[in-house]
């Protein structure tokens, strides 16, 4: 039996979310913990792998099972009850033997968050940056997400993927109430890296480093040397994983 489990968690403390030797990740805590309840070894597989210090309002995630789990709510609140504080299930459900997490997903939602200012109750959860943004440029160079498809300007070096086309449903910035600047973004696909590539790229529009007409030529040139530098792992939140 294949099930999904929905999680969310504060990155912070792991070094992303994909299992590795060594090093304490997300997949990680939730397969031990998971293994102890159901007292076999058990492997998850997830819609999407975020990096070093991302976080996750929604992250979904499969396993697969020889046989039913008696009672998923109560493994929900076993689970809650000894993973680490920042991490928490949402839910466990069956799904079609052939469902995959991460192939069936039509599209995932991404934040980044911006404080304009200190702020010590984001520390870990935002990037800061007081320096002066004209958000209306960088709302401006978003509408070119919708013109293109192919986004290897701001694909991680040597990638091995078959291809950088992407279909961007959502791109924008929301100014909200105490200097917090939030982008939001939606795409069938994401290529590594991609999101920080975008954000820090628009945060030099803002700055005036680049125009808007700049923004499009780095598009068009499908050279991620052209583009900004990665903005900081902090601000960025998987916000939704659809299926």
């Amino acid at each position: 039996m294949r099930y999904f489990i929905d999680c969310s968690y504060k990155g912070t403390n792991y070094c992303g979310w994909q299992a590795q030797e060594n090093a304490r990740t997300i997949q990680g805590e939730i397969e031990k913990v998971l293994s102890i309840l159901l007292r076999k070894p058990v492997e998850i597989v997830g819609s999407s792998r975020t990096d070093t210090g991302v976080h996750a309002k929604h992250q979904t995630a499969h396993f697969d099972l020889e046989e039913a789990i008696p009672n998923p709510e109560n493994t929900v609140y076993r689970m809650n009850k000894m993973l680490p504080f920042d991490i928490s299930i949402l839910n466990i459900f069956t799904v079609a033997d052939d469902y995959h997490s991460r192939f069936e997903a039509t599209s995932r939602k991404y934040e980044y968050h911006i404080s304009r200012k200190k702020n010590p109750f984001l520390k870990d959860l935002c990037y800061e940056f007081t320096p002066v943004l004209n958000i209306t440029a960088m709302n401006e160079a978003c509408q070119y997400f919708f013109k293109y498809i192919d986004f290897e300007s701001f694909s991680k070096l040597h990638s091995q993927v078959f291809t950088f086309n992407c279909t961007i449903m959502e791109a924008r910035w929301e100014e909200r109430e105490n200097g917090i600047l939030v982008f939001h973004i939606k795409s069938n696909r994401f290529l590594r890296g991609m999101v920080r590539a975008i954000v820090g790229t628009l945060i030099e529009v803002g700055m005036g480093k680049i125009s808007v007409e700049d923004f499009e030529k780095i598009i068009q040139s499908k050279n991620r040397q052209k583009a900004g530098g990665a903005a900081p792992p902090q601000g960025l939140f998987l916000m939704e994983v659809n299926y």
